[in-house]
């Protein structure tokens, strides 16, 4: 058992969620669905928790009710290293979403995401600010990362 396990709050949505993330991610399995047992705060037998795992990390998902909401205030980063990732958990994750800058999305239920490219840190830590600052004006223009652009972007070459 890991020690830290992402713990999300659902409407009612916790399954299809489960679901959801489990189909775009390799590695991934709906492990346990746990239900509210009679006399509890929700209708008996209806779905309470869903453990599933995303690409081998541990996830729960419960349905708690509409009191509290997804916020960017947390959100989970993918590192991707190629533009085929990218492009795979962009499309998938963002069916039913919202695009945000910057590689960020908020998936169907408002769970927030960035795609990012791995190599982004390094592209960010040169020595030379120069190449930081075309990194920073080139990534500043996207929504979805283009690993290409910002690498072009690191290296001094044209970026439109």
């Amino acid at each position: 058992m890991q020690k830290i396990t992402p713990f999300l709050w659902f409407n009612s949505e916790a399954e299809d969620a489960a679901k959801f993330y489990t189909s775009i991610f390799k590695n991934s399995t709906i492990d346990k669905v746990a239900r509210y047992p009679e006399g509890s705060p929700a209708p008996a037998g209806s779905v309470m928790t869903v453990v599933f795992k995303i690409n081998g990390q541990d996830f729960i998902a419960l349905n708690g009710g509409p009191q509290f909401k997804f916020t960017e205030a947390v959100s989970f980063v993918i590192n991707c290293d190629t533009q085929e990732e990218i492009d795979h958990y962009w499309d998938n994750l963002l069916k039913g979403g919202t695009s945000q800058a910057c590689g960020w999305l908020k998936d169907k239920y408002g769970l927030s995401w960035q795609i990012v490219p791995s190599n982004l840190s390094k592209l960010f830590s040169s020595a030379d600010p120069e190449k930081s600052k075309r990194v920073m004006a080139a990534m500043m223009k996207m929504v979805k990362f283009d690993i290409k652009t910002l690498e072009e972007a690191y290296e001094g070459e044209a970026v439109s």
